[in-house]
């Protein structure tokens, strides 16, 4: 970073350790941070739209979207989340590259499937082989989103099918007294009001999601716990910038960085649980009515 890290053999003191937190490695420690809360930013949005089509297809009148809702929220409830993140991220991939290896080589004669080995052509490679770097990183982290989205969509689905079901009948019968239509009540009635009972469940849904980031790891994504776990560990002679063991230090501060970040949900998710009760027949919009009065 600085003129005078050219040779770090030459450092000691403050300085060694200035030119340490400034190398490149630790840039890419430092920019991992925003990988995790872009992950956050991503997933938390898609994970909910996932949710809300797999409670839509569960209260569905269809018999078989209803049976598609239920099952998609039970059996992805039902795996262990290691499992789904590992298998859903190699399954995409897969599927992706066979459907692009069925337009772009129709005359393949080979198997895809050889033993263990899935072989496509080359054409039909996520991402090509010619592609530069980043793109190999956008398309690993797309799919981890993806893997996210799908697993924690099914727990918001559950708790937003219960969070309709628990508006009280009465308002959309009242709807319905009032000559709207079914398409109407529910968006206009159930929707707005679903969310003060959903929101402790995706409040929670929400912390886990933040414990959950360092299965990015584990996807192949440098998130903050690789950079963590790589820095941190004994360096040998080929390191620019050899130490001890610090990987205490490392995690110990991915410790506060995590417990801030769920404290400055638990403030967020008080406020606009606040806000979303006002004038909602709740005990915390019961206990706002009777404050203001």
């Amino acid at each position: 970073m600085f003129p005078s890290c050219a040779d770090p053999s030459t450092l000691d003191g403050a300085a060694w350790l200035a030119c340490y937190l400034t190398n490149g490695k630790h840039m890419a420690f430092y920019t991992s941070f925003g990988t995790v809360m872009l992950l956050l930013a991503v997933t938390a949005p898609a994970a909910l739209l996932f949710g809300f089509g797999g409670a839509m297809a569960a209260r569905a009148r269809l018999w078989p979207v209803r049976v598609i809702g239920r099952t998609y929220t039970a059996m992805v409830r039902g795996v262990p989340d290691i499992i789904f993140f590992l298998f859903v991220p190699i399954a995409l991939d897969q599927a992706f590259e066979w459907l692009r290896h069925q337009a772009k080589c129709p005359d393949w004669t080979e198997p895809i499937r050889q033993g263990n080995d899935f072989v496509v052509c080359a054409q039909a490679k996520l991402p090509l082989s010619t592609s530069p770097q980043w793109v190999h990183e956008t398309y690993g982290f797309f799919l981890a989103v993806l893997a996210f989205a799908i697993v924690f969509g099914a727990f918001a689905a559950n708790v937003l099918f219960g969070a309709m079901r628990a508006v009280p009948r009465a308002q959309m019968e009242t709807a319905e007294a009032y000559g709207m239509t079914e398409r109407q009540s529910f968006w206009r009635i159930l929707v707005p009001q679903m969310w003060i009972y959903a929101l402790p469940g995706l409040s929670n849904l929400w912390m886990i999601l933040i414990k959950a980031t360092p299965l990015l790891f584990l996807l192949g994504v440098e998130d903050i716990v690789y950079w963590a776990r790589e820095l941190g560990g004994a360096k040998t002679s080929i390191y620019a910038y050899p130490h001890p063991d610090w990987r205490l230090y490392y995690f110990l501060g991915l410790l506060v960085f995590y417990l801030s970040l769920t404290k400055v949900s638990e403030i967020v998710l008080g406020r606009l649980t606040v806000r979303l009760s006002h004038g909602q027949a709740t005990l915390g919009g019961e206990a706002l009515r009777k404050a203001d009065a």
